[in-house]
């Protein structure tokens, strides 16, 4: 059964990373191994925060993800250039949101998809705090 592809949100700042392909990536099936996949999600989602918030806000907050969802649609090979993560996210739930991630290759074909669980935690204590609501605002559309 295929999924239906995750389409950014419009009212959502769409985060865009470049991606390198590198040799330690590439399986013995010569393309993107999946492990590697659930990496970039993560790198996608803390690229964002670190580039949207201030050290004070990165020092007093973290972020963990709980728990990553991946449909891989078109293999990346070896040779591939020009790999970008789209990422935006949902609608916070208590210290949870959803972060979904598309990842494209140089054409603009979608390869994977993933959706990440992260849960807010106080930077010193590690324990989950309710989204502040005056954080949301910064992942808006601008």
């Amino acid at each position: 059964m295929a999924r239906a592809q995750l389409q950014p949100r419009e009212d959502r700042e769409i985060f865009v990373l470049p991606l390198d392909i590198r040799p330690e990536h590439i399986d013995a099936n010569g393309h993107v191994n999946n492990v590697v996949y659930v990496g970039w999600l993560q790198d996608a989602g803390t690229a964002h925060w670190n580039a949207r918030f201030d050290e004070a806000t990165r020092t007093k907050w973290s972020w963990v993800g709980v728990r990553h969802e991946i449909d891989y649609l078109r293999p990346l090979m070896p040779d591939a250039t020009g790999v970008v993560a789209r990422t935006w996210v949902g609608d916070p739930q208590g210290p949870r949101f959803n972060r979904y991630v598309r990842i494209e290759d140089g054409e603009g074909r979608l390869c994977a998809q993933g959706v990440t669980e992260w849960v807010l935690v106080d930077a010193q204590t590690m324990r989950p705090h309710r989204i502040p609501a005056d954080m949301l605002p910064t992942f808006a559309r601008r």
